[in-house]
């Protein structure tokens, strides 16, 4: 049975009951309470107090009820400061066990957002559409769908080597970032073209193909944006399969839409002027995030996980 406590209302009907000199059990009676209750707030009458001070104590009795906060050793507190610095996720500081901490990974969510340390590396939150969205966008019927990607590679989801590929755009959408991210082991691959019409896109992607082994990389999966036009040069030059996602479905490539988001998080922002900036520094803000854990890698960072698929490949001519 589920006990709740007395109300204000209860309260007040009791100290009236009390001048009255109705006995204690008409009260609990006509209040549907067992008697030990309105004794309790009948003896505490008795001293000379009201109802109004005894529900003031009640608040502030209830104010020590509960569980104490846990107040973490300093060092643990620096450990996890420098941690969220390097931008590491509460899920990951506990997870990854690198020092072990006293406390749960929900505790130190808490603690995040009670402001106890910086809020800012928690995951997104929110739409950027709302229920409900139709796309208004024309649809190109020139490119090969997504759909034939499962017929053409029935391991895809288990398999290492695709990619899903996009372009984040700067201040007055004047620049552009190529990202690419390898779907087993979420490795990111940041690339600076010259510019952000489908020739710079062909001619960033030509170089950077050529800087790695043949065949390392099996199928691309791009949005339909007009900056992938040139594909097929691609897919013959380089003999990897390029698929294109349906207009405003985001969802057909989550791993690269929340990696965007990621690295404008991480130093991409979308007040930024790329031609400003040359190929190290996007590499740099790449770099940042494949070396940070990932709980669906088992805490491994994408990086270490990249590895575990190679055989002495160059890094150096990925990203």
């Amino acid at each position: 049975m589920t006990y709740t406590h007395l109300i204000t209302d209860e309260l007040v009907m009791i100290e009236a009951y009390y001048h009255q000199n109705i006995p204690v059990a008409q009260i609990a009676k006509r209040l549907n309470r067992s008697r030990q209750p309105i004794y309790n707030v009948i003896n505490f009458l008795k001293s000379g107090h009201s109802a109004l001070d005894y529900y003031t104590q009640y608040e502030k009795n209830k104010k020590r009820c509960g569980r104490l906060s846990i107040v973490l050793p300093e060092e643990q507190k620096i450990y996890i400061q420098d941690m969220v610095a390097k931008g590491w996720t509460p899920d990951v500081i506990v997870g990854r066990a690198e020092m072990a901490l006293d406390c749960s990974i929900r505790t130190l969510y808490r603690m995040f957002k009670s402001r106890i340390f910086d809020a800012a590396t928690l995951p997104m939150k929110g739409k950027r559409k709302p229920n409900g969205h139709q796309e208004r966008r024309g649809k190109q019927a020139f490119k090969r769908h997504i759909s034939e990607r499962e017929s053409d590679y029935p391991s895809f989801k288990k398999e290492f080597g695709h990619i899903e590929g996009d372009t984040i755009v700067g201040v007055r959408h004047k620049s552009a970032v190529i990202t690419l991210v390898e779907r087993l082991t979420k490795v990111i691959i940041a690339l600076k073209p010259t510019g952000r019409k489908a020739g710079d896109i062909e001619t960033a992607l030509n170089q950077w193909f050529q800087g790695i082994p043949r065949n390392l990389f099996k199928s691309i999966t791009f949005d339909c944006g007009k900056e992938f036009s040139n594909w097929k040069p691609l897919c013959n030059r380089h003999d990897v399969s390029i698929y294109f996602a349906d207009p405003g479905t985001p969802s057909q490539r989550a791993l690269n839409e929340n990696s965007n988001g990621l690295l404008r998080k991480d130093g991409l922002a979308k007040e930024m002027d790329f031609n400003q900036v040359d190929q190290p520094f996007i590499s740099a803000v790449a770099d940042k995030r494949n070396n940070i854990p990932r709980k669906s890698l088992d805490y491994r960072t994408p990086l270490e996980a990249f590895l575990s698929h190679l055989n002495g490949v160059d890094l150096s001519s990925l990203y």
